[in-house]
């Protein structure tokens, strides 16, 4: 039993999906968050850089005495998939829980991945799901505007703006004949309702915030690190940039209140 909290980092206001779930999943936990809102997208960004970025999310988070870190973030799980080595706690990431999610689920054996250019490039769903069934079919698409549509609240399902880039980018992966898409960064499930509508009814989205925080779940108990039965949860919040912008958007994908419970650091410091 340990009742420090779990240390999440994202990018921006993706990593927020999973600590949805982790909210779910896990109501007596701890959760202290870090959003990097003053330097997103990293999926824009050069490997050394996401790398160097990654690497003082970490550390802020450690400075805390968290118990585990998830790095909520499908740039940075495909990039810097060895970083969490260095670390003194489990360090759990996107990437593979979610393509043994996606591999447990297609019944056609054709997938389909997007992410950030960043994670596309670097190729790293497709050797994932190729580890756990070579004979899988996967087809691949950067959605590089995703991520500010995102953070900018263009979330809406009848938002115009968003739908169109969603057609855009999804129209030959879903030519593809795929059953399954993965969500390959933590923003994309927040606009899943409209990418659900371009793909079609019969197509399975895999949400890897969801299956990142289920794998958290899962590393907890395999260590014994779950909070007490009897923990009351509490929530912090941190960004790098202007913390009303962060509330309102915060609020909407949480359903809850946000307020009096976030504070912008300097990042550089860490």
């Amino acid at each position: 039993m340990d009742n420090r909290p779990i240390g999440v980092f994202d990018s921006g206001l993706g990593g927020l999906t999973a600590v949805k779930e982790l909210m779910r999943l896990l109501p007596n936990e701890h959760i202290l968050y870090f959003g990097d809102t003053g330097r997103v997208p990293y999926g824009t960004r050069g490997r050394d850089i996401i790398r160097h970025y990654a690497k003082q999310d970490m550390n802020f988070l450690m400075q805390h005495d968290v118990k585990a870190v998830l790095a909520a973030c499908g740039t940075v799980s495909s990039v810097a998939s060895d970083i969490g080595g260095s670390l003194s706690v489990p360090y759990i990431d996107v990437l593979r829980p979610t393509a043994r999610a996606a591999v447990n689920q297609t019944k056609n054996g054709r997938i389909g991945i997007i992410g950030t250019s960043a994670t596309i490039a670097s190729g790293s769903y497709r050797r994932e799901i190729h580890k756990i069934d070579p004979n899988i079919e996967v087809f691949e698409q950067a959605c590089p505007l995703f991520v500010p549509l995102v953070e900018n609240a263009f979330v809406a399902p009848q938002d115009e703006v968003t739908r169109l880039v969603a057609q855009r980018y999804l129209a030959a992966i879903r030519e593809k004949g795929v059953d399954t898409l993965i969500l390959g960064c933590t923003h994309y499930p927040i606009i899943s309702p409209t990418i659900r509508s371009v793909m079609g009814r019969g197509v399975t989205l895999i949400n890897s915030g969801r299956e990142a925080a289920a794998g958290c779940l899962e590393i907890l108990k395999e260590n014994d690190l779950l909070c007490g039965a009897d923990s009351r949860a509490e929530y912090q919040y941190y960004v790098s940039d202007d913390t009303d912008s962060f509330f309102h958007v915060a609020e909407l994908f949480l359903g809850q209140s946000v307020q009096g419970k976030v504070e912008r650091i300097d990042i550089e410091r860490y």
